[in-house]
């Protein structure tokens, strides 16, 4: 391959990680935001996040077709092609991320700013500080290509589980001690649950970059909490 085009394709790779980076960031902001608005009632801000989560389904679309080109036209293998294939996974899981954020946003403007327990408003946001640590944590480590650091965020899943296993109890009670509670407490769950959810997906880029670094895929099961796999079964019951 002519060093030209050696230097193209390596520029090529290198925009493919820089979208990464710019969606990695506006997806930590979408939830960071998506919380402030839970936490505060505003549902001015909640707004936003709410219309700015297009920009990033924008950001993940051009990804995939950056994806696509790179591959038609430079047919790359081993890490090239990995990098690429990650670079996929990953804009799949921000995306999501964004999404999640949203349906935060969503709930505050359907409660109308109202906070009714403040206490479990608080645990929410504690559970939204450790998914955020997480998703940060895990951004840092695809751009540095490092695994272990990946490895650590897989292993913390299991914390944001048993805090929204935790939650998910105090909202209930809360729900039976008082049915004025309920409308406000079942917003809350949601909210708690997506931000469970969204550390799962801190969790899916975690093991895609140890598939970027490694090449092999993780074939043990996620770390989790039995009271969290227990909710799971009752809840799909």
């Amino acid at each position: 391959m002519p060093n030209h085009t050696v230097v193209a394709y390596d520029q090529e790779l290198k925009e493919l990680a820089g979208r990464i980076a710019e969606m990695g960031g506006m997806a930590e902001g979408l939830v960071a935001d998506a919380i402030t608005a839970l936490v505060r009632g505003d549902t001015a801000l909640a707004q936003r996040v709410i219309l700015s989560d297009a920009r990033l389904d924008r950001l993940q679309r051009t990804v995939e077709e950056q994806a696509v080109v790179i591959i038609a036209k430079r047919q790359p293998m081993a890490l090239d092609l990995r990098q690429i294939f990650t670079a996929m996974r990953i804009s799949g899981d921000l995306e999501r991320v964004g999404d999640l954020a949203k349906s935060i946003a969503k709930r505050v403007v359907a409660m109308g700013g109202a906070i009714q327990v403040k206490r479990v408003v608080i645990g929410v946001e504690h559970l939204s500080e450790i998914a955020l640590e997480q998703l940060k944590g895990v951004l840092d480590a695809y751009a540095a290509r490092d695994k272990e650091v990946a490895m650590k965020v897989r292993e913390r899943d299991e914390q944001i589980d048993a805090l929204y296993t935790s939650l998910f109890r105090e909202l209930l009670t809360y729900m039976m001690e008082d049915p004025r509670n309920i409308t406000f407490c079942t917003h809350l769950l949601f909210c708690a649950k997506n931000i469970e959810r969204i550390g799962d997906h801190a969790t899916n880029i975690a093991e895609a970059v140890h598939y970027l670094v490694t090449g092999e895929q993780l074939a043990d099961d996620r770390p989790k909490g039995n009271d969290a796999e227990q909710m799971k079964i009752e809840g799909e019951a």
